[in-house]
Order: C-alpha cells, then sequence, then structure tokens
C-alpha cells in the first residue's frame, strides 16, 4: 500500500492533465509529456488536483499505485521545470563536443564515440563537463547513464565519466618501496 499516493497530487497554475484511452497527458509551460497507464489505477482529475485509486486488490495494482503517482509528479514537475543532469569528465585527453544533433566523445580508446542526441533533449558541454536537460525525467536520466557508461570512472586515478554529485571512492596504488 502507497503512502506517496494516498496524497492527492496538485496540479500547478498553467498547467493541465487530462486521462483518457488508458494514456495519461500533462501540458505545462515547457511542453507536453504522455504515458501510457495500465488499467490497474483509477484517475479522478478535479480541482486542481490528481486523486489516484486502485481498481482491486491486486499485487500488482499495489505496486503500481505509488509508482504511477510518481510518474505524474515527475512529469508535472518536468513541464514546469525542466530536469538537469551533470556529468563530470576526468583524464587527459578526455573530452566532449557537439557536432550538429550528436555529441562525439573521446574517452581514451583509439577511436571517438559519436551518440545521437535524443530529439526532446538538450545537451551543453563546457570544459569538462557535460549538461543534459529536458521534460522527460527518465529520458534525461536514461541518457546521462548511457554516456557515462561508455567509460565508468576507475577507482584508483578517477579518469572516466561521472555525475557532478558522484564520490569516487579511491584506492591506493602501489607502495613504493
Amino acid at each position: 500500500m502507497s503512502r506517496i499516493a494516498k496524497k492527492p497530487i496538485v496540479i500547478p497554475t498553467k498547467t493541465e492533465a487530462s486521462f483518457s484511452g488508458g494514456v495519461f497527458t500533462v501540458k505545462g509551460p515547457l511542453g507536453t509529456l504522455t504515458k501510457v497507464m495500465k488499467p490497474h489505477i483509477k484517475f479522478t482529475i478535479a480541482d486542481g488536483t490528481i486523486a489516484l485509486e486502485p481498481t482491486n486488490t491486486s499485487l500488482q495494482a499495489k505496486a503500481l499505485w505509488g509508482t504511477y503517482a510518481a510518474h505524474i509528479k515527475n512529469m508535472i514537475a518536468g513541464v514546469n521545470k525542466a530536469f538537469e543532469k551533470k556529468l563530470i569528465i576526468e583524464g587527459i585527453g578526455y573530452k566532449a563536443d557537439i557536432k550538429g544533433k550528436d555529441i562525439v566523445l573521446a574517452l581514451g580508446f583509439s577511436h571517438t564515440i559519436t551518440l545521437p542526441i535524443p530529439a526532446d533533449l538538450a545537451v551543453k558541454t563546457e570544459k569538462n563537463a557535460i549538461l543534459i536537460s529536458g521534460t522527460d525525467r527518465e529520458k534525461v536520466g536514461q541518457f546521462a547513464a548511457q554516456i557515462r557508461a561508455l567509460k565508468k570512472p576507475e577507482p584508483y586515478l578517477g579518469k572516466g565519466v561521472r555525475y557532478s554529485d558522484e564520490v569516487i571512492r579511491r584506492k591506493q596504488g602501489k607502495k613504493a618501496a
């Protein structure tokens, strides 16, 4: 049973929410987000709030109750203020450049890595940082994780791609005799 989903979700001004045909839609100043929802949860939109209620007492309905509440809160937050992830690139010769609709990464391999930037995300590069922003929290996090997975930070020198708030536990190297 979800404590989060028991409370109604407040819809801020300049934001509209609707549910029809199994698709939940949120429109706001920064755009529109849609998500397909399973019929295990009943959505009631009235008086500037959204109430969620499971249609039955199955385990799946109870699990989806809190999950869908979190998804809706993220959608509402995303159309009002964009989500951001910042990645830090550490290492000699490691860099990131944006060329057209692609991001080109040099991460110490014998070749550069080119990734297409998703259409609804904005990516900026600085000296040793990548800033990813967008309205959909899942897409921002997924693209950041995809970039990080190319060269995870290693524990001895800290070289690689890491999140700005991530702390890398450093190991001690070999000791001189």
